[in-house]
C-alpha cells in the first residue's frame, strides 16, 4: 500500500508531463534549451524574493522568470549581441543574485538543496491544485496556439506574411515556459527543471512522423519516468527529482539504441 505522499508525489510528477512534452518538443524544435537554463535559473532569484515578501513561491518564479523572458526579447530586438550571449548573462547573473539575495536573509533557514533540486516528496495537497491548475492553463493555451507556434517555427518569416502575429506568439510560448517552470520547480528543481523539457522529447523524436505524434510520444515517456523515477527512488533512497532526471535520460539512451538497431536490420 502506497503511503499518501508517494502518491502526491505521482500525481505532480505526471501533471508536469503532461505540459512538459509538448512544451519540450516546441523547445527542441526552436533550439531553445539554452532559455530553459536562464528561466530555470531565475527561478532561484523568485524564491529569494517570495521568501523576502512572505508571497507564494509559485506565483513569484512565474513573475520573475516572465520578466526575465520580456527583457531577452527586448534585449534580442535592440541589441546588436547574440541570443547566446544574452541568455548567458541573464542565466548566470539572475542565479548569483538569487543566491546572494538568500545568503543575506539570515533570520531564515532555507533548505538550500530542496530548491535547486526539488522536493516532489513534500507536495501537498495545495501544490496539487495549483499544478493542476497551471496545467489546465498551459495545455488550453497551447491548443490555441498550436498551428501559430508551429508555422513560426517552420519559417517565422513565412508566417508572418502570411498575418499571424509571430512576436506575439513568441512571447506568449515564452510566457508558458515561465509558467511551467515555475510549477515545475517543486518537482525537480532549479537545476533539473530543463532536463524534465528537453530529454522525453529529444528521446521520442526519431520515432515521431509528425510534429503531434512527437508531442503524445514525450508526454508518454515524460510518464514513463516520472514512474520509474519515484518508484526507483522508493526502492534505493534516491533524491527523487534526480531520479526522474535519471529515468529520462534511460529512457532517451533506449530509444537511441532501439533506434538504431532497427535502422540497421532495415
Amino acid at each position: 500500500m502506497l503511503d499518501d505522499f508517494f502518491i502526491r508525489a505521482m500525481l505532480a510528477g505526471l501533471g508536469i508531463a503532461v505540459i512538459a512534452g509538448p512544451l519540450g518538443c516546441l523547445i527542441v524544435w526552436r533550439r531553445l534549451s539554452y532559455f530553459g537554463d536562464t528561466l530555470s535559473h531565475s527561478a532561484l532569484l523568485g524564491v529569494a524574493l517570495a521568501l523576502a515578501f512572505e508571497i507564494n513561491v509559485i506565483f513569484a518564479v512565474f513573475c520573475v522568470a516572465a520578466l526575465i523572458s520580456i527583457v531577452v526579447l527586448l534585449l534580442q530586438d535592440n541589441t546588436a549581441l547574440p541570443s547566446d550571449a544574452i541568455l548567458g548573462l541573464l542565466s548566470h547573473a539572475s542565479l548569483a543574485l538569487g543566491l546572494v539575495c538568500l545568503s543575506l536573509m539570515t533570520w531564515l533557514r532555507v533548505d538550500l538543496m530542496s530548491f535547486l533540486l526539488g522536493d516532489i516528496l513534500a507536495v501537498s495537497r495545495t501544490d496539487l491544485l495549483i499544478i493542476f491548475a497551471g496545467d489546465a492553463t498551459v495545455l488550453a493555451l497551447l491548443l490555441f496556439l498550436w498551428k501559430p507556434l508551429l508555422a513560426g517555427t517552420v519559417n517565422s518569416e513565412l508566417a508572418r506574411a502570411e498575418g499571424m502575429a509571430v512576436d506575439r506568439n513568441r512571447l506568449a510560448f515564452m510566457l508558458l515556459m515561465a509558467l511551467t517552470v515555475a510549477i515545475a520547480m517543486k518537482i525537480v528543481g532549479v537545476l533539473l527543471i530543463t532536463a524534465l523539457l528537453i530529454i522525453p522529447a529529444t528521446a521520442v523524436r526519431r520515432f515521431s512522423r509528425s510534429p503531434e505524434q512527437m508531442a503524445l510520444l514525450s508526454v508518454i515517456a515524460g510518464l514513463a519516468a516520472v514512474a520509474i523515477g519515484l518508484f526507483s527512488s522508493l526502492e534505493w533512497d534516491t533524491p527523487a527529482g534526480p531520479s526522474i532526471v535519471v529515468a529520462a535520460a534511460a529512457i532517451f539512451i533506449t530509444g537511441q539504441l532501439t533506434g538504431t538497431l532497427l535502422g540497421r536490420q532495415s
